[in-house]
């Protein structure tokens, strides 16, 4: 058997270990892409239903008074259009249902009166009136300003239960509730600051 310099010999044994802890770092990699599809996945399956068809919503006009529930189609984009559309974390919350860091979005401590809408498609999601501190860092709410304006998807993702809210229109995912609210309702509508604008009132 070739005997090998001790030199020759340690260069040999980095280069395996290095070579070991690289496909390991891209193992992790791996595990975490697979992760975050397997997380959007069960968020959609789990709420799955006919996206493609019209949908029934109520409808505000720009001065916060309720027009009625109209039937109109859904909005409907590329993932292309989204991107051209939206900035990077606004694109990442609605579309890829993420969550931005607490505290850091622009709305959560929004006091004004005004109508916060969906930012993908503009559909009246949540007033003023129902907004309250939360002391979490994201917008909280005790009710939608319709309900047909929203809708509600099982997501099982990190292996805990919870209910996500996403626009009825575009789909855009919202946020989740919970039911640590205030009554009247009871619940804590957490919703992200990067999946709406908020339109002043007043």
């Amino acid at each position: 058997m070739e005997m090998k310099p001790k030199n020759q010999l340690e260069t040999s044994t980095l280069g395996r270990r290095g070579f070991v802890l690289s496909a390991a770092g891209a193992a992790v990699a791996g595990v975490a892409w697979w992760m975050r599809r397997s997380t959007m996945n069960t968020v959609e399956a789990s709420g799955a239903q006919d996206l493609s068809g019209p949908v029934s919503i109520v409808q505000f006009a720009p001065d916060g008074k309720r027009i009625g529930k109209v039937t109109v189609a859904r909005t409907i984009k590329t993932e292309a259009e989204w991107k051209a559309q939206l900035s990077p974390i606004q694109y990442e919350v609605s579309r890829l249902e993420g969550t931005e860091r607490a505290y850091t979005g622009d709305r959560w401590d929004e006091h004004g009166k005004g109508i916060f809408r969906c930012i993908c498609c503009d559909t009246a999601l949540f007033s003023s009136e129902t907004k309250f501190d939360s002391g979490t860092g994201w917008p909280s709410f005790w009710q939608p300003i319709a309900a047909e304006n929203v809708r509600e998807i099982k997501d099982r993702s990190f292996g805990m239960a919870r209910t996500a809210i996403a626009c009825a229109d575009c789909d855009a995912h919202l946020g989740h509730v919970f039911d640590d609210g205030p009554q009247p309702t009871g619940l804590r509508y957490c919703m992200n600051s990067a999946a709406m604008k908020f339109v002043k009132l007043g």
